[in-house]
């Protein structure tokens, strides 16, 4: 886990399982995890890393999106879950998944999912009888705002390309974003692409937030004009 800002720390990304980075914010009441990880054993290295570090438990977590990296790790944590409505929804859809290779090819078929995450499910989960999707404990509606004592956190729902539930969470007063995976490609409908039309939408959202640095779901931490620079790049 490394330290990002005084009060902001983050687990990075391990591409091997594919699993995302993992935010941390130490507030002077509370404290905020932003995305539970792809298992519960991703759940748990970034436990004890935390402790590692004498941090506080975090009292929430904060779901960015509704894919599988972000969210299987939530029935292993003990903080209040927070989501999207949207990203319920998706949440409730998977939780009836079945796990065998035959449902896992037939979503595969129908379009439900995508190889590369079957691939890597199977990678993080030698026994896919552990998995276990778990719905948010509290549901939002375009935004919410958390204060943590000494740090204010701004939920915002911004959709994108990536998947429509996209949700940032916004540092005011520390001036850090957490994108999760909202700047990346369209990889569930077709070939990897960026729809121009949530694209421009996207980037009119970021630029309207105030912030210094951001941390995506898969990269190492960017500025604000690195972000932008690189979506811009994908206008056509």
């Amino acid at each position: 886990m490394e330290k990002l800002t005084g009060r902001v720390y983050y687990l990075p990304h391990d591409a091997r399982t594919d699993r995302p980075v993992l935010g941390y914010i130490r507030g002077e009441r509370y404290a905020l995890m932003v995305d539970a990880g792809n298992s519960a054993a991703h759940a748990a290295l970034f436990e004890r890393q935390r402790r590692e570090l004498g941090l506080p438990a975090p009292a929430f977590v904060g779901l960015t999106h509704w894919h599988w990296d972000h969210v299987y790790g939530l029935h292993a944590l003990g903080a209040v879950s927070v989501a999207s409505r949207q990203t319920g929804d998706y949440l409730a859809r998977m939780a009836r998944w079945g796990w065998s290779d035959e449902e896992m090819e037939g979503r595969i078929a129908s379009g439900e999912d995508i190889p590369f995450c079957c691939d890597n499910i199977k990678k993080e989960y030698p026994d896919r009888s552990q998995i276990v999707v778990k719905n948010a404990d509290l549901l939002f509606e375009g935004g919410l705002r958390l204060d943590l004592g000494g740090e204010v956190c701004r939920a915002c729902q911004v959709g994108g390309p990536h998947s429509p539930d996209s949700v940032v969470y916004l540092l005011e007063r520390a001036g850090v974003l957490f994108l999760g995976d909202c700047a990346c490609e369209d990889f569930h409908h077709g070939p990897a692409h960026y729809p121009q039309k949530e694209l421009g939408e996207l980037i009119g959202r970021l630029e309207a937030l105030d912030f210094e640095i951001a941390l995506t779901g898969h990269w190492q931490p960017q500025s604000k004009e690195e972000i932008l620079h690189d979506l811009k790049e994908h206008i056509w």
